[in-house]
């Protein structure tokens, strides 16, 4: 099984996101964009995973402790900047609640053999990826260079922030993971109450 830990987000949010992509994919047609119905706010990714040890992680999870928290969807960038892009992503704020949950999360998954995170989290959700495929140059590909996002870098640069609006977190997921050609296929296999 491949799992990953997670935060789902609700309709209303997902589909104001949704436009904002269906607005900006055609500066950026050889990105890998990521489908909303998949959207989400990673915590933890696990990978592959024995069914047993999910079915006791599963137990663990159950046991953390975590008030509810307002989390904020808004502004966009790149990693690991805009002239070298790899990943487009908008924002998520949630200053101190959602590294926390993060942590406990992560200190949780530690006792099963997962390998601590060495960075803090850096809240954010994905759009779209240059990845393999995104450049039929791979000269381009090797020395860095990302033409996917180039002009859809300088095409927002001069817009304002978008602001996808607020949602209350009252659960994490362990989600199970497919991937087929037509991209990854998310399952919740499990939830979390906070709060």
């Amino acid at each position: 099984m491949r799992l990953f830990i997670g935060i789902d987000i609700p309709d209303d949010i997902r589909q104001r996101i949704a436009r904002y992509v269906d607005g900006v994919r055609g500066f950026a047609p050889e990105a890998r964009w990521v489908k909303p119905e998949t959207f989400h706010v990673t915590l933890k990714f696990l990978g592959e995973t024995k069914p047993e040890i999910a079915d006791e992680l599963k137990r663990e999870l159950a046991k953390i402790e975590h008030p509810q928290f307002d989390i904020h969807f808004g502004g966009s960038g790149f990693f690991p900047n805009p002239r070298n892009a790899r990943v487009f992503w908008i924002g998520v704020e949630a200053p101190d609640q959602l590294p926390r949950l993060a942590t406990k999360v992560d200190e949780t998954c530690s006792r099963f053999g997962f390998e601590r995170e060495r960075n803090q989290l850096t809240p954010h959700l994905t759009l779209a990826r240059a990845g393999r495929g995104a450049s039929g140059n791979p000269h381009q590909r090797a020395s860095g260079s990302t033409p996917a996002f180039k002009l859809l870098a300088e095409r927002i640069a001069p817009m304002p922030p978008p602001d996808f609006g607020t949602m209350t977190a009252q659960a994490f997921f362990l989600y199970e993971s497919k991937l087929s050609p037509k991209g990854a296929q998310y399952t919740k296999i499990a939830r979390f109450q906070l709060g």
